[in-house]
């Protein structure tokens, strides 16, 4: 990076903060908006500073919105009494595109991971112990990642919500359609085995 003015070193080391961006793609980036015009570059910066200025969380999920409730918690003909939990609002989208579930979401902007500093307390769950309590809400989907920080997740929520009248599920997994046995990790299979279903 020595060989770049400062002005690029910069805006490289400041695009290397973003996740999943390592030195490389950062300059390869910072190159390419070098060689962008002036107003494609300026439309990017405005629609930086826009996204910081206008979007806000949900009242009642805290998915991003640019308005006091998503379009999810807006609608009137989502089922009020099923909450899916998410880790990220990304997830949220993801299941949404699946167009399966009609009930309503609660992120809670992270996962459990003690190493890192993140601990319950940086979750969003007095909101959502605050919703249960104050709803009526009969089931609450846990469909947080299966991995180790998403798994201790879903178990904190399970502990949290174990003595609430309410159905606690957590989404299936195991083995993806189109996929071939050999080449699935043991633990996939295990967990394949064990929520396994009725034909």
């Amino acid at each position: 990076m020595k060989a770049y003015a400062q002005p690029i070193k910069r805006l490289i080391s400041e695009l290397g903060k973003l996740p999943g961006i390592g030195e490389k793609t950062a300059a390869r980036l910072a190159n390419y908006i070098l060689r962008a015009s002036e107003e494609d570059v300026r439309k990017l910066a405005e629609s930086l500073v826009e996204v910081k200025r206008k979007i806000r969380l949900c009242r009642v999920c805290l998915n991003p919105t640019e308005n006091e409730l998503c379009e999810v918690c807006a609608n009137p003909a989502r089922e009020q009494d099923v909450i899916c939990v998410v880790e990220e609002p990304d997830a949220l989208v993801a299941i949404e595109e699946s167009g399966v579930f009609h009930g309503m979401y609660h992120v809670l902007h992270g996962a459990l991971a003690p190493l890192d500093g993140i601990g319950p307390e940086n979750l969003r769950l007095g909101e959502l112990t605050t919703r249960i309590n104050n709803g009526n809400i009969k089931e609450v989907i846990i469909a947080t990642n299966p991995n180790v920080h998403g798994e201790a997740t879903a178990l904190l929520i399970m502990r949290l919500l174990k003595d609430k009248d309410i159905k606690l599920t957590r989404i299936a997994m195991g083995v993806p359609m189109g996929g071939d046995l050999k080449y699935v990790d043991k633990m996939t299979i295990s967990k394949s085995l064990e929520f396994r279903r009725g034909m």
